[in-house]
């Protein structure tokens, strides 16, 4: 189950954000607008940009599978230098990658394994908690606002691009 919530759906995800910032890059050329506007966008002046929002789905993902599988010090380290639509499909590109390094047995003990976040002070929390109290809300915390962003700014996204494909029973 854990596998399924995080990976494979961080996975879908992220094919889905990237199709997004695919569409973003059309509406960019089309509209003749430097593609660093968009990327540099925000929704409030407190808020990340987009380039942020990206690189934040991308840790959220990895480092969410990463230590729900006791594999934290596995996960690739990213230095947050992206700054073109390019380097951001790398690192959801690498993101994936690694992903797909995961099996289902890699999470057996996670509802049970304690998970330790550094920036909590050495405050812990059970593998259960922290995957649905943190990292998949924090995934589409972020990725929605990847979204609202580029519709703020006049992209063409609908709710599928954001959804992607659904597989439905025969």
């Amino acid at each position: 189950m854990f596998y399924d919530i995080t990976v494979v759906q961080a996975s879908k995800m992220l094919d889905n954000l990237k199709v997004m910032l695919e569409k973003a890059a059309a509406f960019a050329e089309t509209k003749k607008i430097d593609p660093e506007v968009l990327l540099t966008s925000r929704l409030a002046p407190d808020q990340f940009a987009l380039i942020r929002q990206v690189q934040i789905c991308c840790d959220t993902a990895k480092l969410g599978a990463a230590r729900l599988a006791g594999k934290a010090d596995s996960a690739p380290k990213h230095e947050d230098t992206e700054t073109t639509l390019d380097e951001l499909y790398s690192r959801i590109a690498a993101v994936q990658e690694y992903l797909a390094t995961f099996s289902a047995a890699d999470f057996t003990d996670t509802a049970t394994r304690e998970i330790s976040l550094p920036w909590l002070d050495g405050k812990k929390m059970l593998g259960s908690t922290f995957a649905t109290s943190f990292v998949i809300p924090n995934l589409y915390f972020h990725i929605t606002t990847a979204y609202a962003i580029l519709r703020h700014n006049g992209v063409d996204l609908g709710k599928l691009d954001y959804l992607g494909s659904i597989s439905f029973l025969d």
